[in-house]
């Protein structure tokens, strides 16, 4: 009975072993498959955060573009703002001189009418007088019925 107690219990640690064993290398496997899995993840993970840091440096470098455009847009635009500016500075002043020209000539012009309606009436008061004064005096008469004579030299031009 001893005997076959012994082999009993000696297939049993065999068993036992075997199946430590078993679960060992199952467990070892297990830890492996895990292992890749993760090292598989890793590298997935790896290469989703560089095409993502790649499309950011792609973007900061057509950030860059579309910023530099933009200034040199500004640049522009300022240059023909200052341009715009200095344009309208000209104007202005030649706005400025022609307008105290025009003060001027208006100033003049009033001045002269103001004289020639007083020159004006001077003169219709002396025509009148003399008109009246050289036709009615029948001694004027004679005159008044003398041919003209023209002579060639008034021709000439």
């Amino acid at each position: 009975m001893a005997s076959s107690s012994g082999n009993s219990s000696g297939s049993s640690l065999r068993q036992n072993a075997g199946s430590e064993e078993d679960l060992q290398l199952l467990m070892d496997q297990r830890k492996r498959k895990r292992m890749q899995s993760n090292r598989e993840s890793a590298r997935r993970s790896r290469m989703r955060k560089q095409k993502h840091l790649d499309d950011l440096m792609s973007q900061v470098t057509q950030l860059r573009n579309d910023n530099n455009q933009i200034l040199t847009g500004i640049n522009i635009t300022n240059q023909h703002f200052m341009n715009l500016e200095s344009e309208n500075s000209i104007l202005r002043a030649q706005l400025m001189e022609l307008s105290h020209r025009l003060e001027s000539l208006n100033e003049i012009l009033n001045f002269i009418n103001a004289n020639n309606a007083t020159f004006e009436a001077e003169a219709d008061l002396d025509l009148t007088s003399i008109a009246s004064d050289s036709l009615m005096n029948p001694m004027n008469l004679i005159y008044l019925n003398q041919p003209i004579m023209a002579s060639a030299d008034m021709f000439q031009y």
